[in-house]
């Protein structure tokens, strides 16, 4: 499959390639690079130009796959030689228009047999159902043209071209919006800007090709005229809805709101209660959500989290490529990020688990509590007002109300281990790096510089004084200067 993605968006009015601009997380390249992989593309050349370096780095990324340059072929040794899905790259160093970004492709398929059925994409169409690609190259083989495309009605004037018939109702050409006539542009049926055609066919007909028109470029819409001395090239109904590119940040936001409600229908009919889908932000590849899962209103899902049976999300969280657990409990408002949730847990509210917290089965974490590079172990509790960060916290040890792993001295960070069954009484600062021992007693208000041996108590409080009459004495002394 082909995918045209190398414009220069300027409707976007961004410094950002239009095609990384994200829907539902997923950006919209990849949208339609998963949904020509899902379809069952043996490989996928993508036509990049404008920040195609940007745009060549997000597909490694998002896809892993260490897309190369045109020619078609994984480097040697890569590992990936022969393996489906593999993403090409090819160049249009100039923008000549869509006939000419297709013709840069054909390199990537020149060992490619002429009755292999190429299909043409565009990487700013996010919406574009796996289905409907799969009813495209079904139909394209069933053509005596060897070619089909998808044809759409907008909802709304659109600058898009007609589709022309001839007096057999066959289609006969599609005309640009710039070069049509008024008539013209009064045809309901209008160009979605998907094809599907025989590789011999766009080989012969793309050398063809001339810029006379309005543009002056090289139109990929001609080659629907050459299909006509064939038989006429199928037309395919597609709703708009499904075919709609973006152009501006409006259709961008269109676009996401589309997107985001098919998410969630999909996740609410596998299973998943949510108390109000508008408010629930779920990405494109977030998944799996197990059965019983309930979100509250205001729930944020994003990147590759997944989240076992019977959980339970609540109200406002922030939740970012984590793994949860089946029946855990997020109460509300908390953030979690890069981190895994066990079984049962209990986060929140208001909770902040940062990167590589690894929270294990029964711990709870309480209201403003922040983890990072920690692992709570099963059991363990940390209810009120503490900051754990590059600690392992031990089974069923208990963190006192305002406790800090003080575990950067403005150079480096440095480990602080609480083991099993360990207390750490309340306002309590462990200065790492710094172990307290199985079973051990840290008392309120100390600061802990040293390990604490197994069993013991640590106290670092001054001896308390207390001045008899002190407190009357001193309100006597400040009503006589208020009267004075």
């Amino acid at each position: 499959m082909f995918v045209m993605a190398a414009g220069l968006g300027t409707r976007m009015k961004s410094d950002t390639a239009k095609v990384l601009h994200k829907v539902a997380g997923r950006t919209l390249i990849g949208w339609v690079v998963t949904a020509a992989r899902a379809a069952g593309a043996e490989r996928v050349v993508a036509i990049l130009g404008h920040q195609s370096d940007a745009v060549r780095t997000s597909l490694d990324a998002q896809f892993g796959a260490g897309s190369v340059d045109r020619g078609g072929l994984p480097p040697a040794g890569s590992g990936a030689e022969g393996r489906r899905g593999w993403i090409d790259i090819a160049i249009q160093s100039e923008q000549r228009g869509t006939g000419h970004a297709v013709q840069c492709a054909l390199p990537a398929v020149a060992k490619e047999a002429d009755d292999r059925i190429v299909v043409i994409l565009t990487g700013d169409a996010p919406l574009l159902p796996t289905e409907k690609i799969a009813e495209l190259v079904a139909a394209c083989a069933a053509s005596p043209a060897g070619m089909a495309l998808l044809s759409t009605v907008p909802d709304r004037p659109m600058p898009y071209g007609r589709l022309v018939r001839d007096p057999d109702g066959r289609l006969a050409k599609i005309v640009e919006h710039a070069d049509a006539t008024p008539a013209q542009r009064l045809l309901p049926d209008t160009n979605a800007g998907f094809y599907a055609i025989r590789l011999g066919h766009l080989r012969k007909d793309l050398a063809t090709l001339r810029a006379d028109n309005a543009k002056g470029e090289l139109y990929l819409t001609d080659l629907v005229a050459h299909a006509h001395t064939r038989g006429g090239a199928t037309a395919i109904d597609a709703a708009f809805r499904d075919v709609t590119g973006v152009n501006d940040r409006v259709d961008l936001a269109e676009v996401e709101t589309a997107a985001r409600r098919r998410i969630n229908e999909h996740w609410m009919r596998a299973g998943v209660t949510m108390i109000d889908p508008a408010s629930t932000y779920i990405d494109a590849d977030v998944g799996p959500l197990g059965k019983d899962v309930w979100l509250a209103a205001g729930v944020t899902l994003r990147g590759k989290t997944k989240i076992a049976d019977a959980t339970r999300i609540d109200t406002g969280c922030v939740i970012t490529d984590v793994q949860i657990a089946e029946t855990a409990y997020i109460k509300p408002y908390s953030i979690l990020t890069e981190s895994t949730i066990g079984a049962r847990a209990q986060i929140g509210p208001f909770s902040h688990c940062r990167p590589a917290s690894r929270i294990d089965e029964d711990v709870h974490l309480g209201n403003f509590v922040e983890t990072k590079k920690t692992h709570m172990m099963a059991g363990a509790k940390a209810n009120h007002l503490a900051y754990l960060g590059d600690a392992s916290v031990g089974h069923k040890a208990n963190i006192g109300a305002g406790t800090i792993t003080c575990n950067y001295d403005g150079v480096g960070k440095y480990q602080t281990t609480i083991e099993a069954g360990a207390f750490i009484g309340s306002d309590s600062q462990l200065v790492a790096p710094v172990t307290i021992g199985r079973d051990a007693y840290v008392g309120a208000g100390s600061t802990i510089t040293k390990d604490v041996p197994r069993g013991s108590l640590a106290l670092t409080r001054n001896k308390q004084v207390n001045v008899e009459g002190w407190a009357d004495r001193f309100r006597e002394a400040q009503a006589k200067r208020k009267k004075e």
